[in-house]
């Protein structure tokens, strides 16, 4: 937890060839750009983008997120791909509190944020737990 960046590497569970974690991350920002709410699951991954223009992914197993879009704009991705594994370069915790998602950034900076699409997250989370 103490760590600037914590590296995760995770094997890819999708069978399709033509899914990509690094694909799917540009499509997530794309439409953060465009203040579209959408969440997507692939494999052991949720990505989510919001009205406000922002993005994450997010490995619920593990509570860990990274930002990949602010307010529109794009940040660094942290993702490393190749054809059968990818890593995240994980930057914040998170827990889901009521209506509003909490970030512990690495740095130790709380931030809580009312307003993301929560209990559409949640759901997805629900499913992925299930196995559907």
């Amino acid at each position: 937890m103490g760590r600037q960046h914590r590296r995760h590497s995770i094997k890819c569970i999708a069978e399709a060839r033509d899914v990509s974690v690094l694909g799917e991350a540009a499509h997530i920002v794309e439409r953060a750009r465009h203040h579209a709410t959408v969440v997507v699951t692939l494999g052991p991954l949720l990505f989510f983008s919001s009205d406000t223009g922002d993005a994450w992914v997010l490995d619920p197993e593990d509570s860990l997120a990274r930002c990949l879009a602010r307010d529109g704009t794009p940040l660094p991705a942290g993702i490393t791909e190749t054809a059968h594994n990818f890593s995240v370069e994980w930057t914040a915790n998170y827990r889901i509190n009521g209506n509003a998602i909490v970030f512990i950034e690495r740095s130790g900076q709380v931030g809580t944020v009312i307003g993301y699409p929560v209990t559409e997250i949640s759901g997805a989370i629900r499913r992925m737990r299930a196995g559907a």
